[in-house]
């Protein structure tokens, strides 16, 4: 039985571990510590107080009103100059009022209609930091795995360039070549290491960077997973067509411009005649010298109708005017702007992933010419020392360039999700 609990608790913690390096990992992770995100959350909550305000102008207001008075009276005389007695007086009453706004020329209705349209735009802002802090934990997860490739094959470098000052130093010796061969091969030594030190440099910032990000102690880069993926569109118009439905710039371009219609029909209501009805209870006592208390009911409706404000309504018409037309044409912007960066995002996609198959085949053709020179270079043959620089070099740059096509083909991914609006937790698949 016991041997049975620590098999189950081996694979829960070997599970855990292995959830624990997965990119979904981190990205949730990022999803709850963002104070960016997080802050929009709240931001989205205290707008969504907009509805309520709003449907109050539907609703009646109740007010209670309580006076207290105490008065006194001294150095009283009458009309032939006689005194009379000091006296007190205590007043108090007490009211309580409903008032109940009936008509507004639609203003509260649309400020109600605003309100929604508000907490509408609040959502697609939340939704875009959203997408946009899963973008950026994706770019920081893949540059940390990157660097940290980059860092190995400098590494390595070092330790080909090493081997072959030692071997080179000792055909010296013997004369099987020359002082300027092993001067060559010294320089290249030297080299490599400055470029393993840039490449540490790189290692350490991408880990801080992804830390800060993810709000999570970075793990060993060598066990990050790197192969994932994401449900994309098959086709450019596919793209464009979904981009139209839910590019969050473009939603958030929409709302404006009805928000901005909303605020011009407010405007407009202003000039409307607007009713109201109120109705009044108070009990006063000690009302006056010959009345000590009085109960009082009153209706009232009002009807108002504002014909001129010096000129103020009718400029804030105008300017609400101005201001939808101002919403309308940045929202043919947008709609402009989604196509060009949508179009320019499938064509990044396309581009890296034929840029990936190139690489590797370099990369593969690296490796095979390098060991050929190699080991010419060290059979004696005609191959001299610059050659095999040269192609340490090459295979370098090759291993380099390809480990960036898998970098920027899978952030491409990444990018063109995030531009056509479907980027989302559930939307990315590890392999």
């Amino acid at each position: 039985m016991k041997i049975f609990l620590y098999i189950v608790f081996f694979l829960f913690t070997f599970t855990y571990a292995k959830a624990e390096i997965n990119i979904k990992f981190y990205i949730n992770a990022a999803l709850e510590n963002n104070l960016r995100l997080n802050a929009e959350r709240e931001n989205n909550k205290s707008i969504k107080q907009n509805i309520n305000i709003s449907r109050s102008e539907f609703l009646p207001s109740l007010s209670i009103n309580a006076d207290q008075t105490s008065s006194q009276s001294f150095n009283r005389t009458n009309q032939s100059g006689a005194a009379l007695p000091d006296s007190n007086s205590d007043n108090n009453s007490k009211s309580i009022s409903v008032d109940q706004k009936i008509f507004q020329g639609f203003k509260g209705y649309n400020s109600l209609k605003k309100s929604e349209l508000e907490v509408k735009k609040a959502g697609h802002e939340l939704n875009k930091i959203k997408q946009e802090t899963i973008l950026d934990t994706a770019v920081a997860y893949f540059e940390y795995i990157f660097n940290n490739q980059n860092e190995k094959f400098n590494s390595a470098n070092i330790n080909l360039f090493e081997r072959q000052v030692e071997s080179d130093s000792a055909r010296a010796q013997k004369g099987e070549i020359t002082l300027t061969d092993l001067a060559q091969s010294e320089s290249s030594l030297a080299g490599a290491k400055a470029n393993f030190i840039k490449a540490e440099t790189d290692l350490l910032t991408s880990k801080i960077n992804f830390e800060r990000i993810t709000r999570e102690k970075a793990p060993d880069p060598e066990n990050l997973e790197e192969k994932i993926d994401l449900k994309l569109p098959e086709t450019l118009q596919q793209a464009l067509n979904q981009a139209k439905q839910k590019n969050l710039d473009l939603l958030i371009a929409e709302v404006d411009f009805l928000i901005s219609e909303k605020e011009l029909k407010i405007e407009k209501a202003k000039l409307s005649p607007s009713a109201s009805l109120n109705f009044s209870k108070s009990e006063n006592n000690d009302f006056s010298s010959t009345v000590d208390k009085v109960d009082e009911e009153s209706v009232k409706a009002t009807i108002t109708w504002p014909i001129i404000k010096g000129g103020k309504n009718l400029s804030s018409i105008k300017k609400s005017s101005l201001n939808k037309e101002k919403m309308s044409l940045m929202l043919q912007d947008a709609k402009s702007k989604v196509t060009a960066e949508t179009t320019n995002a499938w064509s990044k996609f396309q581009s890296s992933g034929s840029v990936l198959i190139a690489t590797e085949a370099q990369l593969k053709a690296a490796e095979i010419a390098n060991e050929g020179i190699t080991l010419e270079y060290d059979s004696g043959n005609t191959r001299t020392t610059l050659d095999v620089i040269q192609s340490r070099s090459l295979l370098l740059d090759a291993r380099i360039t390809h480990a960036k096509a898998e970098r920027d083909f899978i952030i491409s991914k990444f990018k063109l999700a995030f531009q056509i609006g479907s980027l989302s937790l559930n939307s990315i698949n590890t392999l």
